[in-house]
């Protein structure tokens, strides 16, 4: 059985810094896209950040040249940092992995079980 685990999250003031992780473990064949959303209270959940297996990053606008996805495909993990926070970017943040188990199978949509970001003004 595949299982997400997440880490890194907390409270930060305004332009501050946080950096989260998120690790797959299981019977794994490969790991396609990795990524993050986040959901706010009475939002939506939303993507923030994209990254294919070949390392070829997507952000959304609000957070480009503040956050950086970076993934570790030899521990399955993906990261998260994120710079100059601002308080719109308080969320549940949760990583989501495209995995295959079976070589010859689909891949399928995993969820990490979300961390708290909190930024404050």
């Amino acid at each position: 059985q595949v299982q997400l685990v997440e880490s890194g999250g907390g409270l930060v003031q305004t332009g501050g810094s946080l950096r989260l992780s998120c690790a797959a473990s299981g019977s794994i064949s490969r790991v396609n896209t990795m990524g993050w959303y986040r959901q706010a209270p009475g939002k939506q959940r939303d993507v923030v950040a994209t990254i294919l297996s070949g390392g070829s990053p997507n952000y959304v606008d609000s957070v480009k040249g503040r956050f950086t996805i970076s993934r570790d495909n030899a521990k399955n993990t993906v990261y998260l940092q994120m710079n100059s926070l601002k308080p719109d970017d308080t969320a549940v943040y949760y990583c989501n992995m495209k995995i295959v188990i079976i070589p010859w199978d689909f891949p399928r949509d995993y969820w990490g079980q979300g961390t708290q970001v909190t930024v404050s003004s």
